[in-house]
């Protein structure tokens, strides 16, 4: 046993080893891992494996020890015939990554055969008259073994008369010839009988032997002559049976039955025999059975050339078997990987391919070609073996299986081709990032939803396939003002169904945007993003809200609108607005209820109020508007103000009718008892806060529980700067300038209420629940003033009751000088004053009384006393309020200064003395 190591590639490596024939089942072959430099745990891993190209396996793999064994009995003999040096090839294959490695087994002969004879024995007829040197054809034993066990000698017994002489053959077999030694003698010896032995080389010695029967003949004197001593034929492989293939020729110059020369095949194989005949009387060689060329290539054959007086002579047929194109190349996958990952690099290895043509010459030479449309190639690696590889980059997502044809043909003509497909499948990979079928998704969804409605359906595809295509939603983690993402929608991990997950509100959200993120299942997992942008519907659900005129539980409102307006005259305009949006938030204003005579209408657009005619006498003063004021939406909402609208030209007409203004109204029981005990809890922490104040001026007050029961009004306070216009001691006695000031007035006997009046010529505001009325002031947002009343209203002096000579002061006070002009007050008092001139204080106050009008307070006769038909004077202040719009402007008088001596003062006047007052200084 010996190996032969020819060299090995990275893939492809070949190796030989030599083992004798017959040996038992097991036994051991070659360590194919050591020889080409595996480790067992890559032949255990790479699933190694024997293929053979025929049926029958005879040696098999011990991957577990990495070494050959024989599997069944090797007769070199059945395997090779004749052909030396006898051998076996057969490939071992190993995956991931594929390898092929070739091994060759020579199978060396053992003497397990001995020679044998065609024939048990042969007879032949020699003349007597053949002479020394004539030659005897012999059939030659046949020995199954090659080389040294073959045949090696052949021994005749007896050798008196003939001896064996041994021939080499063209194609290597050889041929026995017997020689005549010495002339026969048929009257002596008629017959004789010999014995061949053939005898072959091996150990131990085998031989076989045949008996040969010489009869001697009458003398022929003239042997058939061949006219050729070799012949050569050519056929094809492809004759059909009875193809005529050569004649054979020989001459015998005797006459009659010597003459006559039969033909025979003297030596030939038993194939030979088979495929061959020759007519014996022509010498015509034709063909009996079907050729190949791929098994024999050649023949050779004896014919001999007999007469019938036993002359031969022996002639040579070589016949050439011509090959023909008449197999197709035959194509084996050896190792077939059906499935290819797409990112295999170029020059993968996919199929290992074995391409045979049994034809010889051109009719041998094979080319291998596939289809052109496919990225993949043929490599030759080796001889009559290829490869599939890659041939650039793949993309299952743009095919993902190839049907490839391997096609082979030969150089033969005509050619022959075969082909066969095979089908590799492209596996996926995580290749593919998914996509978004839009690049940003809107959607709307309208206020007041359902918790959980859904707002819009996300859909993203990965062009992978699997786990590799499996997508998943979810939101990117944002804030949206202040407010997580995750609190406002969510998004249905499998579907992409966005649900809210509150009830929006159109006019505190309008819309947000956030980002989702679609995720594949692969590994590692690709993501991509889209934005979605919901926008909030706006629902009318929100009726409108009246901004003004300024409507509040406990206030009215009212316009003066004078009589002299004219048509189209502005009275107000009723603000108002709406928070929802579009057709919901256009508003529409109109009356509620509008007479036939109507004297105001509202603009349908803008809510404005204007007069649509001009006024007339029988229009009311007080005139209550209610105007509605509707949205657009569906269904509409509406709100509904009140206007009061007061037509008068003058202010005291307004107020005199506002006066009554609450009476109309229907009170609820209990609101009003309400209102009555906070009036009255106001009014007693007033009241005792008024007397702290005067208790502290006054001192010894000694009347002062009097005054706090009496049910004298409120008496005005000349304020110190007061003086008679013109000088003449005649005058209005109001100041030099306008001013607006706040009122204390009694209105009503009935409720006890108290008016706190701020003249305006616009808008009056009237307070139902404190009866105040003030002036609403341009750009003011609070309608009362922060200001304390104590503050604002310092407590009355009593010297502007009486007359300037009769006021009470310092001892010596006289009376004015004249021009003087203005009494400048008396200040502090010096002394405390007698009981004597309170008394003339309130004999003065109380004669008043019976004249007082029931909203202006008192009026007096006395010439300081100051008009209260034109005039309102408000104590413990330095202004007068002008009720008459057209009365000049009146100016304040200066500081006060420092005055001359005056007179004591005269005795009080009596109140009889008060009556006396003419009516002129009434008026």
């Amino acid at each position: 046993m010996f190996l032969l190591f020819i060299g090995i590639d990275p893939v492809f490596s070949q190796t030989r080893y030599s083992v004798p024939e017959e040996m038992a089942e097991g036994s051991f072959v070659g360590n194919i891992a050591k020889d080409l430099g595996i480790e067992l745990s890559r032949l255990i891993s790479g699933k190694a494996r024997i293929v053979t190209k025929g049926s029958r396996q005879y040696v098999d793999l011990n991957r577990d020890k990495g070494i050959l064994v024989v599997r069944e009995r090797i007769d070199r003999e059945e395997l090779c015939e004749q052909t030396t040096p006898c051998s076996f090839s057969f490939e071992i294959i190993l995956e991931s990554p594929i390898q092929l490695h070739r091994v060759t087994v020579e199978v060396t002969d053992i003497n397990d055969h001995a020679p044998s004879f065609p024939k048990d024995s042969i007879k032949l007829e020699i003349s007597e008259s053949a002479v020394s040197g004539a030659r005897f054809s012999l059939d030659s034993a046949m020995d199954l073994d090659v080389g040294v066990n073959g045949i090696q000698n052949y021994a005749l017994k007896p050798t008196d008369h003939f001896k064996i002489e041994i021939n080499s053959n063209m194609d290597g077999s050889t041929s026995l010839e017997m020689i005549l030694q010495s002339p026969l003698d048929r009257e002596s010896v008629e017959e004789f009988s010999l014995l061949l032995i053939a005898a072959d080389g091996g150990e131990p010695q085998k031989s076989g032997t045949v008996r040969i029967h010489v009869a001697v003949l009458d003398a022929n004197d003239n042997a058939p002559v061949c006219e050729k001593a070799t012949y050569k034929a050519e056929v094809k492989e492809n004759s059909p049976v009875g193809t005529n293939i050569v004649t054979v020729k020989a001459t015998d110059p005797d006459k009659g039955s010597y003459g006559d020369v039969m033909y025979s095949i003297a030596h030939a194989s038993a194939e030979a025999r088979q495929l061959f005949t020759i007519n014996s009387e022509t010498g015509l060689v034709s063909l009996t059975g079907k050729l190949d060329f791929e098994k024999t290539k050649s023949y050779h054959v004896n014919v001999k050339a007999k007469d019938h007086g036993g002359q031969v002579d022996t002639c040579k047929v070589l016949i050439e078997v011509v090959d023909e194109n008449d197999n197709a190349p035959s194509i084996q996958l050896m190792s077939f990987s059906n499935t290819i990952p797409e990112d295999s690099p170029s020059g993968t290895t996919v199929v290992v391919i074995n391409i045979e043509d049994s034809d010889s010459g051109k009719n041998g030479i094979v080319h291998c070609a596939i289809n052109t449309d496919v990225p993949f190639k043929i490599e030759s690696s080796l001889t009559d073996y290829y490869t599939l590889v890659t041939d650039g980059a793949l993309d299952r997502e743009s095919t993902n299986e190839y049907n490839i044809t391997i096609m082979a043909t030969d150089e033969g003509v005509p050619k022959r081709y075969s082909n066969k497909t095979v089908t590799i499948k492209v596996s996926d990979v995580n290749d593919n990032s998914p996509s978004f079928d839009r690049d940003e998704y809107v959607a709307y969804v309208t206020e007041n939803n359902n918790q959980g409605v859904s707002a819009i359906t996300i859909h993203a595809k990965d062009a992978d396939i699997g786990l590799n295509a499996r997508l998943t939603y979810f939101l990117s983690e944002t804030d949206i003002g202040g407010i997580p993402v995750t609190s406002l929608v969510s998004v249905n991990p499998d579907t992409g169904v966005i649900q809210a997950l509150r009830s929006y509100d159109f006019e505190q959200m309008k819309t947000f945007t956030f980002n989702v993120t679609a995720r594949d299942g692969g590994s590692p997992p690709l993501n991509a993003n889209v934005t979605v942008t919901v926008h909030i519907l706006d629902q009318n659900d929100n009726a409108p809200q009246i901004l003004y005129p300024v409507q509040t539980s406990g206030s009215l409102v009212a316009e003066i609108v004078p009589r002299s307006a004219d048509i189209g005259y502005l009275v107000t305009k009723i603000v108002a607005v709406d928070v929802d949006s579009g057709q919901n938030a256009w508003l529409s204003y109109k009356l509620q209820k509008a007479a036939d005579r109507a004297l105001f209408e509202v603009g349908a657009q803008n809510g404005e109020i204007r007069t649509v005619r001009q006024v007339t006498d029988k229009d009311a003063v007080k005139q209550k508007l209610t105007v509605i004021v509707e949205d657009n939406g569906q269904p509409s909402r509406s709100a509904t103000v009140t206007v009061n609208v007061a037509v008068a030209d003058s202010f005291p007409e307004v107020l005199s009718e506002f006066t009554d203004f609450n009476r109309d109204k229907d009170y609820n029981g209990d609101l009003t008892f309400y209102l009555v005990v906070a009036l009255a809890a106001v009014s007693f922490l007033f009241i005792s806060c008024l007397v702290v104040i005067i208790s502290v001026k006054v001192h010894r007050w000694r009347q002062s529980r009097v005054l706090y029961h009496s049910s004298l009004p409120v008496i005005p306070y000349y304020p110190p700067q007061y003086a008679d216009i013109g000088g003449t001691g005649t005058g209005t006695g109001t100041l030099k300038h306008v001013y607006n000031y706040e009122v204390c007035m009694t209105t009503d006997s009935r409720k006890s209420d108290s008016k706190f009046l701020r003249p305006s010529p616009g808008v009056l505001m009237v307070d139902p629940s404190y009866m105040d009325t003030m002036q609403r002031e341009a750009g003011r947002d609070d309608v009362l003033d922060d200001a304390d009343p104590l503050e604002l209203q310092k407590p009355p002096n009593n010297d502007w009751r009486l007359p300037p000579n009769q006021r009470p002061g310092p001892s010596g006070a006289g009376p004015l000088p004249e021009g003087a002009g203005v009494v400048a007050g008396t200040g502090p008092w010096p002394n405390p004053p007698t009981e004597a001139e309170q008394l003339q204080a309130l004999m003065a106050g109380a004669n008043a009384v019976s004249e007082a009008t029931a909203t202006m307070g008192p009026r007096y006769n006395a010439q300081y006393v100051p008009d209260y038909r034109q005039n309102v004077y408000i104590p413990g202040s330095t202004a007068t309020l002008t009720a008459n719009p057209q009365q000049p402007p009146q100016q304040a008088l200066p500081p006060p200064q420092a005055m001359p001596p005056t007179d004591a003062p005269k005795a009080a006047q009596t109140p009889a003395s008060k009556k006396k007052s003419t009516k002129k200084d009434k008026k």
